[in-house]
């Protein structure tokens, strides 16, 4: 689940789907708006028959600020830098 397995691909990771997010955070985004660009990008570079649900995302998100990858703030979430 949050690496690739045999069934899990990276695509579909939490680690995979995390990556994606940061380089999507490249300015403080609320979580409707990245959620929006998420689903853009993968519409559009992603060729897979699974989709990623926004409970998944949720969950990708959860383990970036476990990891402190991101931070959260007056309405918007952002990359951390250190």
């Amino acid at each position: 689940m949050i690496l690739p397995t045999k069934r899990i691909t990276q695509e579909r990771s939490l680690l995979g789907i995390g990556a994606e997010l940061l380089v999507l955070l490249d300015e403080p985004k609320t979580v409707s708006r990245l959620w929006d660009e998420f689903k853009g990008r993968r519409s559009k570079h992603v060729v897979s028959a699974s989709t990623i649900t926004y409970d998944w995302f949720i969950l990708a998100l959860d383990l970036l600020y476990m990891l402190k990858a991101v931070r959260r703030g007056k309405g918007v979430l952002w990359r951390t830098t250190s």
